[in-house]
């Protein structure tokens, strides 16, 4: 009789699961001894996490930055994505003020993730938020956090307001200017004639754009280094201290959570200071330069708000995908790419002027109307189209499309 031998197979034994295990690290700013602190925290924690027995390591998430709100941190946002998603199991993290500057975030972030099965791990306070005691201790040390850090910004709110009233100011980054070593403001030859052409060029009648695009022309830079805007040109032409003189706490800060920079429009003291450091631009200039800007301004002020018509958003340049917008020139009322009206035909040179006229004719005769109606074509028309100069395409709102062209005018017309 043959004798039958099987092969008994024995289960493997069971792999225990490795805890998925994750750190988060911030600092406030971005001085250079903080930004030392963080790099020192990344591999502390890499190295942490590594070299524990049933931990599988799954990165550490860092921010800079300069708040301890959650929507302020890109990276802590990545951590929550990976916790919803499942791949977390726990987190380590310093302290509580650097996972959450508020009570409220903290509380918000912890049960969350307290939620979705994930421990926070704060090394400082030796706290477990999964523990059966642990929001009640993280609701206290928060508040405490939170206390201190409110005392910190009043502390330092304190010291730069004693600065103002000795007319000491902090950093300052200013074209025409650099800072010496003992804190004073020392003129930059190269830089200082920059200014002197912007207030020269200003009250010779030029506009804030038209000095904006011969800057860039000419390949000048912000001291930032930029292009220039009309707003950038305008940060220049309000500037006292191009005249000499400071005014301190123009702005200040809303609160030591948000850290949100405010216009201080009367909530605080301001100081002003004069003769604090030498001046590029003669006081008489100045004062001038104030006095046409502020005429500019109320006249832009009086003008009656008719900025919305029919085509207002319509008309769009295939170029850059810039609106056209409305504008009355000596031949007459046009519609003008916005990049072409304020940098050029350089940077758009597709665009042309449509005048209104002939755009309302190409719009009565695609709708098949003998006299325009702004209602039948808001209803009917979804977009204009200017793929080409002299070419209109009409978008209709059921989709389909009519292509237009259209004759420049002659001189005797124009």
């Amino acid at each position: 009789m043959e004798r039958m031998i099987q092969k008994v197979q024995f289960p493997m034994p069971k792999q225990p699961k490795l805890k998925r295990v994750a750190s988060y690290a911030r600092v406030s700013n971005g001085k250079d001894a903080m930004l030392h602190s963080l790099s020192a925290q990344v591999s502390y924690y890499s190295e942490l996490i590594q070299n524990h027995r049933g931990w599988l390591y799954c990165g550490v998430y860092a921010d800079e930055a300069l708040t301890g709100t959650k929507s302020n941190r890109e990276n802590f946002q990545k951590m929550l994505a990976e916790c919803r998603a499942g791949n977390l199991d726990l987190i380590i993290t310093k302290s509580i003020s650097r996972f959450a500057r508020n009570t409220v975030t903290l509380l918000e972030s912890v049960r969350e993730l307290k939620d979705l099965g994930v421990d926070v791990y704060f090394e400082e306070q030796n706290i477990h938020s999964l523990s059966a005691d642990g929001e009640l201790m993280l609701t206290i040390l928060a508040s405490y956090a939170q206390e201190e850090s409110y005392s910190a910004s009043e502390n330092k709110k304190w010291q730069i307001r004693k600065d103002f009233e000795k007319g000491k100011i902090g950093g300052i980054l200013i074209l025409g200017y650099r800072r010496t070593a003992d804190g004073s403001l020392e003129i930059v030859k190269s830089e200082a004639e920059i200014v002197r052409m912007i207030f020269a060029d200003y009250l010779s009648g030029m506009g804030k754009l038209a000095i904006a695009n011969q800057l860039n022309e000419q390949g000048i830079l912000t001291k930032n280094g930029n292009q220039w805007s009309p707003e950038s040109v305008l940060r220049i032409l309000r500037n006292e201290k191009y005249a000499g003189m400071m005014l301190l706490q123009k702005f200040y800060s809303e609160n030591h959570i948000t850290k949100r920079k405010m216009v201080n429009e009367g909530q605080l003291k301001k100081y002003f200071i004069e003769n604090s450091h030498p001046a590029i631009i003669d006081k008489v200039t100045f004062d001038a330069v104030q006095q046409r800007l502020q005429e500019k301004k109320a006249a832009v002020h009086s003008k009656p708000n008719t900025s919305v018509y029919p085509f207002t958003g319509k008309i769009q340049c295939a170029c850059y995908g810039k609106n056209y917008r409305r504008k009355t020139t000596v031949t007459g009322i046009v519609w003008i790419c916005a990049t072409y009206n304020t940098k050029g035909k350089k940077y758009c040179p597709t665009a042309k002027q449509i005048p209104e006229n002939t755009l309302i004719a190409l719009c009565c005769e695609v709708l098949g109307i003998s006299e325009f109606n702004a209602d039948v074509f808001e209803n009917q028309v979804e977009k204009i189209l200017v793929p080409a100069p002299n070419e209109l395409t009409f978008i209709f709102t059921d989709n389909h499309q009519i292509s237009a062209n259209w004759k420049d005018r002659s001189r005797s017309e124009s």
